[in-house]
């Protein structure tokens, strides 16, 4: 069932993802970066759907990952940009030709690979204080690193460095998340109450939104979803391993699987977004290919 919720989860999550660029790619530039930016999207009927598949996706990955370790549940999140490019495929008109085809083996068989190989497995969360908060505070400096990087470049370069950012706090959020469930279950709503965890957990996944649609803004779908796909297994799985207690096996043969199949899911990952069927791709006379229906 871990493995059902999680591809749910992605599915649900590639859908919202496209319905939320064509919504936010229309709304003022001068919102980038700043909250009102939701609030001007959610007058769009468009963006609302797209949030509601979001967040019934990240209802499944809460599922999955309450049922399951963050290391086994993130590298099926990924697959979430198949999903994206078959909701992209429905609006372009474009088949998966030869490199889909390819991006779409690497993508699978990359998760595949990684799962198979590293097995990880969960294990108890005793690193102390000083690991967890030093992993937790490594995590969120990189994100803020990013976004000041990304605050001093032009606006058509910034998109995958916001989506990365997102990306990061998203892996933080998963990471919470299971947290949070496990006190849910051991205590119930009133013990998740007063603890720090679900709080902050609602304070990524705003600010988190908030990248991503200025990412969206920004620029085409091929310049953000990549970066977006590929960094929150990375930090989720980082942080599974930081503080979570997770483990993976590390013996010769196994790392070498585990990280060929992390070097074929960021293959698949790039090489589908760069797919003339993904919304934004430019096409052979130079023209940026169209990317909203008329609303």
């Amino acid at each position: 069932m871990l493995y059902v919720f999680g591809l749910a989860s992605a599915c649900l999550l590639g859908i919202g993802f496209v319905l939320q660029q064509h919504a936010a790619e229309r709304a003022p530039k001068a919102d980038m970066l700043h909250f009102r930016l939701l609030w001007d999207l959610a007058h769009s009927g468009l963006w609302l759907a797209g949030i509601a598949c979001m967040v019934g996706g990240q209802i499944l990955s809460a599922v999955a990952l309450a049922s399951g370790d963050l290391s086994q549940v993130e590298p099926l999140l990924v697959t979430n940009l198949l999903f994206a490019m078959a909701a992209a495929r429905r609006l372009t008109g474009q088949r998966l030709g030869a490199s889909g085809w390819v991006g779409v083996l690497l993508l699978s068989g990359g998760v595949a690979v990684f799962i198979l190989a590293a097995r990880p497995t969960g294990g108890p969360a005793d690193v102390g204080a000083f690991r967890h908060w030093l992993v937790i505070g490594l995590v969120i400096g990189s994100a803020l690193a990013l976004i000041a990087v990304a605050r001093h470049l032009p606006l058509f370069d910034e998109p995958p460095l916001l989506a990365a950012a997102a990306g990061i706090l998203y892996g933080l959020q998963d990471a919470l998340t299971r947290v949070s469930t496990g006190i849910l279950g051991d205590g119930g709503i009133l013990a998740l109450l007063v603890r720090w965890e679900p709080y902050t957990l609602v304070a990524l996944a705003v600010t988190g939104l908030m990248l991503v649609q200025s990412a969206f803004e920004a620029g085409p779908l091929r310049m953000s979803l990549p970066t977006l796909t590929a960094a929150e297994p990375l930090a989720g799985i980082a942080c599974g391993i930081g503080f979570l207690g997770d483990r993976l096996r590390t013996d010769p043969a196994a790392l070498a699987g585990a990280s060929a199949g992390l070097v074929a899911i960021v293959a698949g990952v790039f090489l589908l977004a760069r797919h003339p069927a993904m919304p934004g791709h430019r096409t052979a006379d130079g023209d940026e290919r169209e990317n909203c229906s008329s609303e």
